[in-house]
């Protein structure tokens, strides 16, 4: 961002409007370039090798197209109109943000929890996970719930402000584009073992530091909000943060288990396919409605402490 003033607009305006479904999306235009790049490379081989590099040049160039193009129109838009680029890109800022989103949605499950409606908890829950929920009990649907503010808190708060901060919108973008591509393509299946290679261990480089960020600062939110639970969140973070395959996940999510003192992890169903994920927290007992809005609270404030450090990372490399 070119000021801490335009970042703190673009945190409010987050804030304030989240992402409504009617307004055109970045992330929908990289989706839509990442299919069609897709497509149109898929005719052209099926070996591993040839499906690693054509992958990877895909990743690499919607990444890199990503950043370029947002730079080109924020210094087109500038240079016709200063106010209007600032403006502009504020509201590109925004939609790299995903806190009002992250605490809507899964206020929402949680509102259906608390008053009883299994099926409607299910129904919103699907919503913001991948996992199949028709058969989920209150406890799983909690577990859902902590687990994704937990990652959500990185890739969709924590890593946009970390990217803003040390390299403006068009470098955040860029981050937007390797997190959907990892999220269409980066996965461990037959068909994208090898295709999505490339962009899966772009994501891991991407949230490397993020990752480890956020959960450092679930660990200072306990402290503030619960300060005798920083120390499970603090040794449940180093002992279990490592147990995941992705170098990544389990570095919120074990802090997070650790704060609240549950135990997440197990058993999910993905279209019917059952994936085990490793147990954070084992010696903690299984999460309840009660610990999920502990979750929420910690993701409110976790969101504001990642602002004052973007702010402050900000004000010490650049001038207003």
């Amino acid at each position: 961002m070119k000021s801490t003033n335009s970042l703190a607009a673009a945190y409010l305006l987050d804030w304030a409007a989240g992402d409504p479904e009617w307004i055109p999306h970045p992330v929908r235009l990289i989706g839509a370039g990442t299919q069609a790049g897709e497509k149109f490379l898929r005719r052209f081989g099926k070996n591993p090798r040839y499906e690693v590099v054509s992958g990877g040049l895909l990743a690499i160039s919607v990444t890199i197209g990503s950043g370029l193009l947002t730079y080109w129109l924020i210094r087109k838009i500038t240079h016709r109109s200063r106010g209007l680029g600032t403006a502009f890109e504020i509201a590109l800022a925004a939609t790299c943000l995903a806190t009002r989103n992250l605490l809507d949605e899964t206020s929402a499950v949680l509102a259906a929890l608390e008053r009883g409606d299994l099926n409607a908890a299910r129904e919103k829950l699907s919503r913001i996970v991948g996992r199949d929920t028709d058969s989920l009990d209150e406890a799983e649907i909690c577990r859902a719930v902590i687990e994704t503010i937990a990652e959500s808190l990185s890739d969709g708060i924590i890593a946009p402000l970390f990217y803003l901060a040390i390299g403006g919108v068009p470098l955040a973008m860029a981050y937007k584009a390797i997190n959907t591509l990892d999220s269409m393509i980066g996965h461990m299946d037959d068909r994208y073992l090898y295709f999505g290679r490339v962009a899966a261990r772009m994501d891991d480089a991407a949230n490397y530091l993020p990752a480890r960020l956020t959960a450092l600062l679930i660990c200072t939110a306990t402290l503030l909000l619960e300060p005798p639970a920083v120390r499970p969140a603090l040794t449940t973070w180093l002992s279990d943060g490592h147990k995941h395959a992705s170098p990544n996940a389990g570095q919120p999510e074990s802090a997070m288990a650790g704060a609240l003192q549950v135990r997440l992890g197990g058993t999910n169903t993905y279209q019917g396919e059952v994936i085990h994920a490793p147990i954070m927290g084992e010696q903690f007992p299984e999460p309840s409605i009660s610990s999920a809005r502990r979750a929420w609270k910690r993701g409110v404030l976790v969101s504001l402490l990642g602002f004052a450090a973007a702010m402050l990372a900000l004000r010490a490399f650049r001038h207003d």
